[in-house]
Formats: structure tokens, sequence, C-alpha cells
């Protein structure tokens, strides 16, 4: 079945623990999902959200906000299509304050809106938060991914976002963007500046370039292999769907090894494993639709066709980068960026942390994020001193 919601209208309020969402479609099975190759489905991933977010105390709304069929500007809707169809970003809004500033939240590549659950309760208290699936993720429609070049790629996300802006009638917001969500939002903020307050870019890809070493290796007989497999336009997730009803227990082995085993901060409780699991698992399973941008933005070795230092110069958003003292994306990329920008720039490094910064030492991370904001929550920004623990690159 499926519902048809006007753009931004329809909210459908609810508590962390009773959260009531509309499905974009619901292609149903005839056969019960034990017997499907692939157990994964839209309510699925809707229901795994959900039980997900019952960890999280703020109460909130989820809402899948309808951003058309393509940008009226465009002659090449979302999915290649003479179709009318629209398509729906997956939303929920917390609870805030009255007056608190706007903080927009994108994830990154293979992940979705709800990889920010450790974090909602405390940013909630000082911020409005909305998160965001971006289209072609988690619970937001899937349509067919047929781009065929990086602008029209780029393009695909940063329209689709900015219809979802107009529907959802906001400015002068803060935008937050991890990994390939950084790299969205940063490219969003160069096209829409004024929308933009300021930019947060958690772990973002985009800001190294090609190394020697890289160019040498795929030079190699291995190399040249491993580009090929790049190119043909294969994506780790396609591991998952190939293994069928061995997926979630692939998943389970790197959630718990990721955020137990190996991380070196605040490890996941045996509840937050089992929730944060099941949800990724859903989210990855589902039909492929944005993970098809990874070789049009991205060659091998995950550096960047457009790298954003080149458009260093060109920035107009106040930005504050935050790191993990163990992720894997150098911060060094962003250090070259600043030299070149013209507003005003931090970089913030936060121990005992990787990549995923927010799952590993939620506590640091939200200190990071109250300074990087502290001009719009602090009468006397100039005064506060970054906070112990925190570096400062």
């Amino acid at each position: 079945m499926a519902e048809n919601i006007g753009k931004g209208n329809n909210l459908q309020p609810s508590s962390a623990s009773t959260t009531t969402t509309t499905n974009v479609s619901n292609t149903r099975s005839f056969w019960p999902s034990l017997l499907r190759w692939i157990p994964t489905s839209t309510d699925h991933i809707i229901n795994s959200e959900k039980r997900l977010l019952s960890l999280v105390k703020t109460p909130y709304v989820q809402e899948q906000v309808n951003i058309g069929s393509g940008p009226p500007d465009s002659r090449v809707r979302w999915f290649r299509s003479s179709s009318n169809e629209p398509q729906f970003i997956n939303t929920v809004t917390f609870d805030s304050k009255e007056d608190s500033p706007t903080l927009v939240m994108v994830h990154g590549y293979a992940a979705s809106q709800g990889f920010f659950f450790r974090n909602f309760d405390a940013l909630a208290s000082r911020f409005r938060v909305i998160a965001i699936d971006q289209l072609g993720w988690g619970g937001s429609s899937r349509p067919d991914f047929t781009c065929r070049t990086t602008e029209e790629t780029e393009s695909w996300f940063i329209d689709s976002f900015e219809e979802w802006r107009k529907a959802k009638n906001l400015s002068n917001f803060i935008l937050l963007g991890h990994s390939f969500g950084g790299y969205i939002a940063s490219k969003y903020a160069l096209k829409h500046p004024e929308h933009v307050q300021h930019l947060i870019l958690v772990g973002p890809a985009g800001f190294s370039s090609e190394t020697e070493r890289i160019t040498k290796f795929l030079e190699t007989w291995k190399g040249s292999i491993l580009n090929r497999i790049w190119e043909s336009g294969f994506t780790p997730l396609k591991i998952i769907r190939g293994l069928g009803p061995l997926g979630p227990d692939i998943v389970r082995r790197y959630t718990s090894g990721r955020f137990v085993k190996y991380t070196t901060g605040e490890i996941l409780n045996e509840s937050e494993t089992t929730l944060l699991t099941d949800y990724v698992y859903h989210t990855l399973a589902a039909k492929p639709s944005g993970e098809l941008c990874l070789k049009y933005i991205f060659s091998f070795g995950a550096f960047a066709r457009t790298p954003l230092l080149h458009s260093a110069s060109e920035w107009k958003v106040p930005t504050t980068f935050i790191y993990g003292f163990q992720d894997w994306m150098n911060y060094e990329g962003a250090q070259e960026a600043r030299k070149h920008m013209k507003v005003p720039c931090e970089i913030i490094r936060v121990p005992q942390a990787g990549h995923f910064v927010f799952i590993d030492n939620p506590t640091s991370f939200h200190s990071a994020m109250f300074y990087a904001c502290r001009r719009y929550l602090r009468p006397d920004p100039d005064s506060e001193s970054l906070p112990e623990g925190l570096t400062s690159a």
C-alpha cells in the first residue's frame, strides 16, 4: 500500500517508545519473511528504526516528506522515468526548547539517521534536531539509480535535499554531515550557502587526494583487478544481499566487533548492539539505490573525483571539522582546506574514537558539538575555552 503525503504535512507525533510511521511503499511478499532469500522489506526498515529509537527518551515526530518526482528545473526525474510518482525523505524531528537553533543531521554511506541514536537526547537539549535518511537510503524512497556522471550523481543528492528543505520550509540552519554525508553537506553548502548558518563536517569524505601509494598500487595486477571491480559498480552491500539469510549474522559480527570488541570508547551494551544490528541489516539489505553512487563520487580508495579541497577558496559558510583520534579519514586534508578558506574554520579532534566518533565517544562528541556551536548557544561565546580532552588541530 502506498500513501501520498503532502510536502511537509501530516506530521505524526510520537514518543520515543510509541513512534507512528508511514510507509513510502510497501511491497508485501506472498511468502513469510523467514522463507525469503533476503529477509527484509520496507516494513522491516521502519519497524527496526522504531525499535532502535525506543532507546531515545526525547519525544519525536516521524514523517515521510514528499519531495516530488524531481527538481522543477530539471529534465531528469529522480529515477529517469516518465512517471510522476513522488519520492519521500524519511525524517525524524525531536522535541526541543522554543527558539532552539535548528540542527539538520545527514548520515554517511551505508548508514541511516538511526546511527545517531546515541546523540539525539543530548543534542535535543540544546537544538531543534532533525535527522533524515538521504534519498535511496534507510526508510526513504529507493528509486532506481540511473545516474551516469559525477555531476548528475551529486545533483541527485543535493537537489533531493533542497526539495526536502523547501518542503520543510527551513532556512538558517546548522548542517551536520558525517563521512559521505559530509561530502554532500559540503556540496550543498557550496550551492545553497544562503540557507546554512554553520557547517559541521564529521570525518568528512572528499578532502583527501589520491596518494602516490594508491597510484602505484593501481599499476599492479592486484590493483588493476580491484579497480575493475570498483568501476563495475560493485558495492559491499551486494555481499550482504548475496549471502541471503546469512546476511544478518554477518552484520551482527560486524557491529559486535566494530562497536564492542574493538572500540576504544564507550562500548555498546547488549540491547544497543542487538537493536543497531537489526536496524543496520534491514537498511543495508533493502533494494540498492543510493549506494550505487559510489563509483561516480569516488575513485578506488574512496578518493573524491572532485575533491572538496579544490573548492575551499569558494567556501561561504563557517565550518567546524570533527574527527576521532583513530578516524581513518585524514584530518590533514581539512588543515590544507582551511588555508584556502575565507570563512571561520575550526578542526576538533575527539579522543577514544574512530570514524564513528558519535557512537564511539558520544560524551566528548557532544562537548565538541556544543563548543562548535557556541555562538548560537551562548551569550558570551568568546569566553568559552575548548572542553577538556578535546584537541584543536
